[in-house]
């Protein structure tokens, strides 16, 4: 898993795995990225500071829990 932050775009990504993609966009901010099975590849998130960091300046997300099968 990779995760990317662009401080130009203000866009995180989190890159579960690499692969050939479908993308569906859930709102105007997230979309995220199917492979062809159907399982998530990854997720976009625009408007990161915002959305993700509360608009707190901070650049850390915390992941927990996480499981790529």
């Amino acid at each position: 898993m990779k995760v990317k932050y662009d401080s130009e775009a203000d866009a995180l990504y989190i890159e579960i795995k690499a692969t050939s993609v479908t993308t569906k966009c859930l709102d105007q901010d997230i979309a995220v990225d199917y492979d062809a099975e159907g399982h998530i590849a990854g997720i976009e998130i625009l408007s990161a500071s915002e959305r993700v960091f509360g608009g707190t300046g901070q650049r850390r997300v915390k992941l927990e829990n996480i499981r790529a099968d």
